[in-house]
């Protein structure tokens, strides 16, 4: 079976669900193991006369790969980034929090990280254009839907971003693995931008600059430390519990 290669694929039931649920006129085409039941997934393909296609097993499996795909995939439309402009056009108390992602090259950790932002609500995610992973099939298999809520930005700059998010009024925090004020201790300003380092490298020397607060995760003192994306997921907590308190605190 031919594939355009302009097109992405979505693995699975909770994947395909998220987009029928935010974009179904993603959605190009369905592909379906035969004599599998999709069930929801495949009727509401139907009812949003999206091209339903029944695959026979071996061919299936060779589309699928090694990829569990639970007898069901989606191609859909190439990611479309949004703008970083559009992101901070918003009034005060509406302005996301911003993960500037500093150089990530693993597609495992930005997926997961898209999906931890999206669980807590109200991120948005930046990405330099060059040296940095981009949202692939990959990132979407492990995003299992959290593109759909969180806005990905690519600038050819972050520094340049950086600094137009501060422009804009945000307070820029860089998570760093020691010497930062403790993450659960400090109170967070907003509207916040947290910048993230690479996974091997952390934050590159000329964004540090930019930062009005650098913050790390307390932990024991072993020589570990948490995987990118682990470690992002703790700061988006802490930043969503805080952000939830400041507004309570505003409506009373």
């Amino acid at each position: 079976m031919a594939r355009n290669t302009k097109l992405n694929r979505l693995y699975g039931r909770n994947s395909i669900l998220g987009r029928l649920k935010e974009n179904p006129k993603s959605i190009k085409k369905l592909l379906i193991e035969k004599d599998i039941r999709a069930g929801d997934v495949e009727q509401i393909c139907k009812s949003e006369n999206i091209p339903v296609c029944y695959v026979p097993e071996r061919e299936f499996n060779n589309i699928s790969g090694d990829i569990r795909a639970q007898g069901i995939i989606a191609e859909v439309e190439h990611f479309r980034y949004a703008s970083f402009e559009d992101v901070l056009d918003k009034s005060l108390e509406n302005l996301p929090v911003i993960l500037f992602l500093d150089n990530l090259n693993d597609p495992q950790n930005l997926g997961g990280i898209l999906r931890s932002a999206a669980c807590f609500g109200g991120f948005a995610v930046v990405l330099p254009k060059y040296d940095s992973v981009e949202v692939t099939d990959a990132v979407l298999r492990v995003a299992q839907g959290g593109e759909n809520y969180v806005p990905a930005c690519q600038v050819n700059n972050l520094s340049w971003a950086i600094e137009t998010a501060k422009k804009a009024g945000y307070w820029i925090a860089g998570a760093v693995v020691e010497a930062g004020e403790d993450l659960t201790g400090v109170r967070l300003n907003f509207p916040l931008g947290l910048v993230i380092g690479s996974e091997a490298k952390g934050i590159r020397q000329g964004l540090l600059k930019h930062l009005d607060l650098k913050l790390t995760i307390p932990m024991q003192k072993t020589k570990l430390s948490f995987n990118v994306s682990i470690a992002t997921a703790l700061f988006c907590y802490e930043v969503y519990r805080q952000r939830k308190k400041v507004t309570k605190e505003a409506q009373e």
